[in-house]
């Protein structure tokens, strides 16, 4: 029988209490107890970044990261990004750059892709590509994602960095 843990943390801005076995992984515990179903399930091994989330920040495998590690930590999810009715640049680049076509593989690599923004507003597209080599579009959708990417590091500049 798992063992139930307390644990606290901010979800995108707002505080979290919850008693859950702390081995489960987040993606489970995000999508289950918390009902945010914006990050996805996909290979369920780490290797396809469907299920990237930000804590503190830093880009991280929901499906292959424990609940305990988020205690007293910042997560921040998909359903985080826009303020009200107003998207997040990458969430507005992606879209006007058409980087999705069945859009499964999208949150994912739009919180991949703000963790690469934020530690580096200016990437270059060798850097772009290396930094998105670990999530995978089964629809192709690559060069439009690489495109937004651009676009919204442009963007982003005149936005502080959101």
């Amino acid at each position: 029988m798992a063992m139930k843990t307390k644990i606290s943390f901010r979800l995108n801005g707002r505080a979290v209490r919850l008693t859950v076995d702390g081995d489960r992984m987040l993606l489970w515990v995000l999508r289950t107890e918390l009902g945010l179903t914006g990050t996805k399930y996909a290979c369920g091994e780490g290797f396809c970044g469907a299920c990237t989330v930000l804590v503190n920040g830093e880009a991280v495998l929901s499906c292959q990261y424990p609940v305990k590690n988020v205690e007293g930590r910042d997560v921040l999810t998909i359903e985080g990004l826009a303020q009200g009715d107003v998207l997040h640049p990458l969430q507005e680049a992606f879209i006007k750059t058409n980087a999705m076509q069945c859009g499964f593989c999208t949150p994912g690599m739009v919180m991949n892709a703000l963790a690469l923004l934020r530690r580096n507003p200016s990437p270059t597209r060798a850097e772009i590509l290396a930094a998105m080599e670990g999530n995978v579009c089964r629809c192709g959708g690559y060069v439009r994602v690489v495109q937004a990417i651009e676009d919204a590091a442009k963007a982003m500049k005149g936005a502080a960095g959101r």
